[in-house]
């Protein structure tokens, strides 16, 4: 028999699955997908969400050009450009695209709100992308000024998510 091989029949081995599900909480790991020989190990952890793909197949028919073309008529840049000029003090900003979510579970209080207190490893949101869940850590310390994103609200790479006031 190979060294990789597992013999056919064989019950899981408890132990190591207990220990894999032990790395995955430390490492904050919500799936783990093994493969050795013919088995297979997938292990989820955690709520799992559905993500609906219907944009995909309304983003062809629904002529972006368009809104794009008129939107330099409207008055939209206008509100982004005072938007900056409103900013007070520096931003924590999403490592990812993806879904911002203010707790850990629906039921749970938000991590942070006007007025928390943090430090640089204060955990401050979750930005969920491709069903893996990222804890964002403040990376500043100060007080939470201002949220600028909605639970659920999708978020681009860079995107600010709180507003801080350092001191």
């Amino acid at each position: 028999m190979a060294k990789n091989e597992v013999p056919k029949g064989e019950p899981f081995d408890l132990e190591k699955l207990q220990t894999l599900f032990e790395m995955m909480e430390k490492h904050g790991l919500t799936e783990v997908n093994l493969k050795r020989g013919e088995e297979t190990w997938k292990l989820r952890r955690g709520p799992q969400e559905t993500v609906s793909m219907v944009p995909a197949a309304h983003a062809v028919p629904q002529a972006v050009p368009q809104p794009v073309a008129a939107a330099p008529a409207a008055p939209a840049p206008a509100p982004q450009e005072a938007a900056p000029a409103a900013d007070s003090g520096p931003a924590i900003k999403s490592p990812t695209v993806g879904t911002f979510y203010s707790s850990p579970s629906p039921d749970d209080p938000p991590f942070v709100s006007v007025g928390s207190k943090v430090s640089a490893d204060t955990i401050v949101c979750i930005v969920e992308a491709m069903k893996v869940f990222n804890q964002i850590p403040a990376e500043l310390n100060g007080t939470i000024s201002e949220v600028l994103v909605k639970d659920g609200e999708a978020v681009e790479f860079g995107q600010p998510l709180f507003r801080i006031s350092q001191g």
